[in-house]
């Protein structure tokens, strides 16, 4: 694991953290990934799940939330419809766009793999104490909520919408800032 780097409670030092875990996690979770029928790599499934989350989403839209040009984007979804994961079909408002949805196959493929990494997950959860787990869910709930924004954002961005430039985290500090609502933020610890 890197050094930790900031004081605690840093957003240097959360992302430090962050990353760190991610790292862990990610080859914990490749094994779902590898055990799934068929195999598919980390592009596949990154982009299998965002069509599922999507339905409907088109290829300049799935790209954005990719980072990944068209010509790539266009050669990922060939592979993956040619595997029976997903189906194109012209949009029904615009005759130039193409939309993505997850097949019977590629969504039981999702389903395969979520139930591989709940069993991993499970796993190292059983070797926690409940209150590292429960601050835990509080503190991934707001990175769930911060990355579902970012997302958004992504999707709005490549629709070609104004795209707010602050998060949740900024808006909450100038509501502090203004003398509204709470003055801290309350920690799991605080409520016990």
């Amino acid at each position: 694991m890197p050094p930790l780097d900031g004081p605690p409670g840093t957003e240097a030092r959360a992302s430090v953290t962050i990353g760190a875990v991610a790292e862990l996690l990610e080859v914990l979770l490749a094994r779902g990934q590898d055990a799934t029928t068929p195999a598919i790599s980390p592009s596949q499934l990154r982009a299998l799940l965002l069509v599922e989350q999507s339905e409907g989403i088109n290829l300049r839209t799935l790209g954005a939330m990719l980072g990944s040009r068209p010509p790539s984007v266009t050669r990922l979804c060939d592979r993956m419809e040619a595997m029976g994961l997903l189906t194109r079909s012209r949009s029904r408002t615009s005759g130039r766009e193409v939309e993505l949805y997850p097949t019977r196959q590629g969504r039981a493929l999702l389903d395969e793999y979520r139930a591989i990494r709940l069993r991993e997950l499970s796993a190292v959860l059983d070797r926690m104490e409940p209150a590292a787990i429960e601050a835990l869910v509080v503190g991934l709930t707001g990175v769930r909520q911060a990355a579902e924004d970012l997302a958004a954002g992504a999707r709005a961005a490549a629709a070609g919408a104004p795209v707010a430039a602050h998060g949740a985290a900024d808006r909450a500090r100038a509501v502090r800032g203004a003398g509204i609502g709470p003055s801290r933020t309350t920690r799991l610890s605080d409520t016990a």
